[in-house]
């Protein structure tokens, strides 16, 4: 399955940005229309919220394609999404680095709703050698049981601190879903979330071929160096706008192309 753009009324460079948006940074629908319109492209927020919940599975399944592989180590918890007034449990699992392995949102939290996750998450990235949970006993349970059932040995462990990746990796999905006031229906919940999950996994460089924000981020020890390591004198002097400027020119230049004309 491939992303088929066939039949919009918008070009795919425009559709593809106003999802971007929506998806990668805590806008609503009407920020993403308002900033649509100031860029000269005119559209209901409505038109976003179909993009999104239409292009999401595409996009999700295109990327898979192309993912990086994960650890052998995993991290599996799961947090809760309101969906028309109601919590829903949403699984989610990361290695050992951070790298998000997969997600599936469920309507209970018990042994069966583990089990689906982690069947899923094996289809797709084969089977861990271990994965930490915290204390529940629904998650235990159900890597005990798809150990019983597939004749597999995965090592199951516990650990209080070992399961802050995947925890602190909530905040991500929480950051975007929190100006969203809130979803109305399953569906359009799961395509949302997908497409959320997707542009966190880009934005971490799962990708193959793609960098991390993390790995091209500048060192700010070297932009801004800390007051004792210069005298307060110099510091005063020395304005910001000139040590970026200096570290700038201390990058080689490129070379100018002549043109055919």
């Amino acid at each position: 399955m491939t992303s088929s753009f066939k039949g919009a009324h918008f070009p795919q460079e425009i559709i593809l940005m106003g999802v971007r948006w929506y998806l990668a940074y805590p806008l609503s629908y009407r920020h993403v229309e308002e900033l649509m319109e100031e860029r000269g492209v005119l559209l209901d927020h409505a038109t976003i919220q179909r993009w999104v919940v239409k292009y999401s599975p595409q996009l999700e399944e295109a990327f898979h394609r192309r993912k990086r592989p994960v650890w052998v180590s995993w991290r599996m918890d799961e947090t809760y999404i309101k969906i028309k007034g109601q919590w829903y449990s949403l699984y989610r699992a990361v290695d050992k680095t951070g790298q998000t392995i997969d997600f599936l949102l469920t309507e209970q939290r018990d042994e069966q709703a583990a089990k689906r996750f982690l069947t899923k998450a094996i289809r797709r990235h084969g089977v861990p050698e271990k994965i930490t949970i915290d204390g529940s006993a629904a998650n235990k349970a159900a890597i005990e049981s798809y150990n019983e059932a597939h004749d597999t040995a995965i090592e199951i462990r516990q650990i209080k601190y070992l399961n802050n990746i995947v925890e602190q990796d909530h905040r991500g999905v929480k950051r975007i879903t929190r100006p969203m006031l809130g979803f109305k229906a399953f569906d359009a919940a799961q395509s949302t979330l997908t497409g959320i999950e997707l542009s966190t996994c880009c934005a971490k460089g799962s990708l193959q071929g793609a960098v991390s924000r993390a790995a091209v981020r500048p060192n700010s020890s070297t932009l801004w160096p800390r007051k004792g390591s210069i005298g307060r004198g110099k510091l005063a002097a020395q304005s910001r706008h000139t040590r970026i400027c200096d570290r700038a020119r201390s990058f080689p230049r490129p070379q100018r192309r002549r043109l055919p004309f």
